[in-house]
């Protein structure tokens, strides 16, 4: 099996409340979206000034700027734990807490092409990651934040996660 063809996580593949990012992602091919997506979203970014990603649509709610720092932080959390567990590691790896980090983020200091580049890169990387994966290694599991979860529903997340936090920023940000 070639990591082109990574099936979707079965339910006990991860804790409940992934659901929330796994059922966001369709069927189909899952490198053919996270590619996608990678376009897409560069491509949203692209039209926004640096005024406009400081936006934030209420009170104490993350800017655009710090969306996008949020969403390459978090994918790099979740591909360091799908290569440690895809290879073999079974030392249980701690949560995150993206609210902790955020103010030493500071993103909005940041230019958003910058920005966007660095999700870029991110992707990218996921992807060639991804890719090296076998049957075998996409199976394997591992505990993070006290919670089991496959290599393939890591997957998932990722991609999940995104599409979560983009559809936001298309609704509440720049509707």
């Amino acid at each position: 099996m070639t990591a082109a063809a990574i099936p979707r996580p079965g339910a006990t593949e991860y804790a409940p409340f992934l659901e929330t990012y796994v059922s966001k992602v369709p069927d189909g091919d899952l490198l053919q979206l996270l590619e996608q997506q990678r376009r897409d979203t560069q491509q949203l970014l692209a039209g926004l000034s640096d005024v406009k990603a400081l936006h934030r649509y209420a009170p104490g709610k993350w800017s655009i700027k710090q969306v996008v720092g949020h969403i390459a932080d978090s994918e790099r959390v979740f591909c360091h734990r799908a290569l440690r567990f895809a290879r073999g590691d079974v030392a249980p790896l701690p949560g995150f807490d993206e609210n902790a980090w955020m103010p030493a983020a500071r993103f909005d200091a940041r230019p958003l092409g910058d920005l966007a580049a660095e999700l870029d890169a991110v992707r990218r990387a996921t992807l060639a990651l991804l890719r090296t994966f076998d049957a075998d290694a996409l199976a394997r599991r591992g505990t993070a934040n006290n919670k089991e979860i496959s290599v393939r529903a890591l997957a998932y997340v990722i991609a999940g996660h995104e599409r979560h936090h983009v559809g936001i920023l298309r609704e509440r940000y720049l509707a």
